[in-house]
C-alpha cells in the first residue's frame, strides 16, 4: 500500500499534468515544484506562512490540491520574466503557487491589454 506522501504526490502530478509539462520545463524543475507542493500539503503545522501571512493549513492544502497545469505555466512564466533578485526562492515559489488561482486571470488580461494597446 502506498503511504500518504506517495498518494498525494500522485494526486499533485495528475492535477498538474506532470508528464505534459516535463518536456517544456524539465524534470528537475517539475520535481522541485511537486516536492514543494507535497511538503506544503503534508504540513502538520496549524498555519502555513505565505508571503508573510499565516493561513490555516486546510485552506492552503485545499488550494494547492486545486492547482492545475495552467496555474503552473502561469507561475513559471512569471518567475521566468522576473528580473529582480529573489533571496528566498522557496518562499517566492510558495507564494506564487498559492496566489496563482486568484491572480492568473488578471495577469493574462493585463498582458492582452498591453499587447493590444501598447500600454
Amino acid at each position: 500500500m502506498m503511504d500518504m506522501a506517495d498518494t498525494y504526490r500522485e494526486i499533485i502530478k495528475e492535477n498538474i499534468e506532470y508528464d505534459f509539462l516535463v518536456p517544456r520545463y524539465g524534470r528537475e524543475r517539475m520535481d522541485e515544484t511537486v516536492e514543494l507542493m507535497l511538503e506544503t500539503v503534508l504540513s502538520r503545522r496549524p498555519y502555513i506562512r505565505i508571503a508573510g501571512d499565516d493561513f490555516p493549513r486546510e485552506i492552503v492544502r485545499s488550494r494547492f490540491l486545486k492547482i492545475n497545469s495552467g496555474h503552473l505555466e502561469y507561475v513559471f512564466d512569471c518567475i521566468d520574466k522576473n528580473n529582480t533578485k529573489v533571496n528566498n526562492i522557496k518562499a517566492y515559489l510558495l507564494a506564487a503557487l498559492y496566489n496563482a488561482p486568484a491572480t492568473m486571470d488578471s495577469y493574462y488580461r493585463a498582458e492582452v491589454n498591453h499587447d493590444l494597446y501598447g500600454c
